[in-house]
């Protein structure tokens, strides 16, 4: 039975015994990533270091593949699918090696069906609980969390990802770097892909605009896990000094499929400020059928993926439970999503959050729209 988010966290937990994981964070492909922890992991086998590649996907880029050469590679392990053979990383190989330090490119990778883990992460966290550090990259299109903003920005969905609640394990992050027209002039000599894809690539996802974009949500997060490592160490070290109450933000939710882009941008302004993140279903008994459920399950797995706490409570007014909850709870902020605007439907909405901000303690309440634009 596949592991819990709760489990895998409380096993590779970094209180215990187990390694250091080191993640080489990028906002597209060819910024340097993996180049990146290539040098740093050359480096720490010259200083005598036991570094093995558990997996590095060179993209025929040869920089890469020279760098590669230097370190000692663990043998894929073949499995065959459907009748095609495919190669994944062999875990259990690298345990039975034991190195001090393990490269696994590519942390979103979803692993062929028949492997040990269904994902790359969880792959990674049985190194970490074996006590090997490991090196690994992502781009940030990958976490969860960001994939709506991702899509809005460049129309492009993104398949794999990464749930947010999987960073907290990161000892250290990162920020391979490089300028959106650095990495243009990257593109057009050919150093990331052939180049006879060079143009649609500089047309879609690698538009200066695209790229802008995703460096600044690159860079917040980095920003982020900084802050993050400061509030630890102040904790740490100056257990005396008085630190910040946490803000604490909860969104209300329904079985609509477009409350996940509603929790994700939940989700980001509480990494932003962060704060703690609830997640609360009011059950009014208008979701008994199938289709609902099923929906209402999606959003609450969506939920945890990205790190809220998920709430589900009982009801005959969604204003009166959540005011109640917030009073509970001493939520700070209140996120709601945009529903109908016209008719009587407007009206009744309206006079929810009129209800809301009648009943609740002081609040700061967010209004926004459930969809991207």
């Amino acid at each position: 039975m596949p592991k819990t988010p709760e489990q895998w966290l409380e096993h590779a937990a970094p209180a215990k015994k187990g390694g250091i994981f080191k993640l080489f964070l990028g906002y597209a492909p060819g910024v340097g990533k993996t180049y990146n922890m290539l040098s740093e992991a050359v480096r720490r086998h010259s200083r005598g270091e036991d570094v093995v590649i558990g997996v590095v996907e060179t993209h025929g880029r040869k920089a890469i593949g020279e760098l590669a050469a230097k370190l000692e590679t663990v043998p894929r392990k073949k499995i065959e699918y459907k009748g095609t053979t495919f190669e994944e990383m062999d875990v259990d190989a690298i345990l039975a090696r034991k190195p001090q330090v393990a490269l696994v490119d590519e942390l979103a990778h979803t692993n062929i069906e028949g492997s040990k883990h269904q994902k790359r992460y969880e792959d990674i966290f049985e190194l970490l609980d074996a006590g090997i550090d490991v090196l690994s990259t992502l781009n940030i299109q990958h976490v969860e969390s960001v994939t709506p903003t991702v899509q809005g920005v460049t129309g492009i969905q993104v398949r794999e990802t990464v749930p947010d609640w999987v960073l907290q394990r990161v000892s250290e992050v990162v920020m391979a770097d490089l300028t959106p027209e650095a990495l243009q002039s990257r593109m057009r000599r050919g150093d990331i892909y052939p180049l006879e894809r060079v143009g649609r690539a500089l047309d879609n996802f690698f538009r200066e605009g695209n790229l802008i974009a995703l460096r600044e949500l690159a860079l917040r997060q980095v920003a982020q896990a900084v802050d993050r490592s400061l509030e630890s160490y102040r904790e740490k070290e100056e257990p005396g000094r008085a630190v910040a109450i946490r803000e604490r933000i909860a969104v209300g939710v329904s079985s609509n499929p477009a409350a996940q882009y509603l929790i994700a941008r939940a989700a980001r302004m509480a990494q932003a400020i962060d704060a703690e993140l609830y997640v609360v279903y009011i059950d009014l008994g208008q979701d008994r059928s199938e289709a609902n459920q099923k929906t209402l399950s999606a959003n609450i797995r969506f939920a945890e993926n990205v790190g809220a706490r998920v709430v589900r409570l009982q009801g005959k007014s969604v204003a009166e439970v959540m005011a109640e909850f917030v009073r509970e709870k001493h939520i700070t902020q209140v996120v709601f999503g945009r529903s109908a605007t016209r008719g009587w439907r407007r009206y009744f909405y309206l006079s929810a959050i009129h209800q809301f901000l009648r009943d609740a303690p002081a609040v700061d309440v967010h209004i926004v729209t459930q969809e991207p634009s």
